[in-house]
């Protein structure tokens, strides 16, 4: 099965609650597809680069949310009941193509060449010793005080 992303933007004064709803009803009609919910991220309140008009007004704030999931290929088709949904300003779903994780998505001789580049040590370099810095601090301080 494929991967997509669902764009949901909702209308700027609709309620957490609403929003987990309509969230929880895309993911119960992917599950009943056979599909899997794999993330849900919401992006909170964003400023729209031109008004959307609908009949109860036009909006240029709204709330965006994206659904990740694994779906069947007709998806998008069985989600065009979404296009009555009051509470959306516009939904998009984007297909995934040709996803590799890790480092499938490069090829034997290029993973061997990416992880040469990587510092052998750690990014944590233990055996410093970062008190300067508190010492320079703390006489600052005491400067100042006087």
């Amino acid at each position: 099965m494929p991967l997509y992303d669902c764009m949901l933007l909702l209308k700027p004064h609709v309620r957490k609650e609403s929003m987990i709803e309509l969230a929880s009803r895309v993911g119960k009609h992917v599950y009943k597809r056979n599909g899997v919910l794999t993330e849900i991220k919401s992006f909170g309140q964003v400023q729209l680069g031109y008004g959307i008009k609908k009949l109860d007004g036009r909006y240029y704030q709204g709330q965006l949310m994206q659904m990740t999931m694994m779906a069947t290929p007709n998806i998008n088709k069985e989600l065009h009941y979404l296009n009555k949904e009051d509470r959306l300003l516009r939904w998009l779903l984007v297909k995934h193509r040709d996803v590799k994780f890790g480092l499938d998505f490069l090829s034997e001789e290029d993973s061997r060449n990416e992880l040469s580049r990587l510092p052998r040590s750690s990014i944590f370099n233990f055996n410093e010793d970062d008190d300067d810095d508190d010492d320079e601090y703390d006489s600052d301080q005491e400067g100042k005080q006087t």
